[in-house]
């Protein structure tokens, strides 16, 4: 795996960590965050003047790419979702393309297409992985409500066995004493 590659599943795997423990945040927050990525933008594709040829080319597709990778972030958290969270996996993907694609324009001839094949390869590999993030997310969110129904379910069924019971117990009772634990039963077992 080279270091493209290595530097891309830490981007995803953060996005996603990160995007599934998100909160969503507040709309003066979000304008502010994305002033503050515009800004800093600026100020690191200035910093590349100082750069000529291929490194300036490069410089630039870096800035441009934490650019995007961060707004797709704070995308992320403003509106959480596995959709969000897919969408910002894919846009590190693409960013870390870019990057990569830049870097191989060092070099020639067949170095270069294999550089491009690497770089290209990489990307679809990230893609498929935030796809299957995604799926994942989505299954586990699917799972947590069959959970939480069998669960009432389940609970629903316990109600009922112990209120059952309860009733077998009021049947030693008379008259009276019987219809007040039949109620007492009721009340206690939500049966009214």
């Amino acid at each position: 795996m080279n270091k493209y590659s290595s530097v891309l599943a830490l981007a995803v795997g953060l996005a996603f960590s990160a995007g599934a423990m998100a909160q969503s945040m507040a709309k003066d927050d979000y304008k502010a965050g994305k002033k503050q990525i515009e800004g800093q933008y600026k100020a690191e594709k200035a910093a590349c003047n100082s750069f000529s040829g291929n490194a300036r080319d490069i410089c630039v597709a870096e800035a441009r790419g934490r650019e995007k990778i961060t707004k797709a972030d704070l995308e992320a958290s403003y509106k959480p979702s596995a959709g969000s969270r897919y969408k910002a996996g894919v846009v590190a993907a693409e960013a870390a393309y870019s990057i990569a694609k830049e870097r191989c324009d060092d070099k020639g001839g067949t170095a270069k297409d294999v550089c491009v094949k690497e770089a290209k390869a990489v990307q679809t590999t990230a893609k498929a992985d935030a796809k299957a993030q995604m799926k994942v997310s989505d299954a586990n969110a699917e799972a947590r409500g069959k959970a939480a129904k069998a669960r009432a379910a389940a609970a629903a069924t316990a109600n009922d066995a112990q209120y059952g019971v309860a009733k077998e117990k009021c049947d030693a009772y008379a008259s009276e004493a019987k219809d007040h634990c039949l109620a007492q039963a009721r009340k206690n077992f939500g049966k009214t």
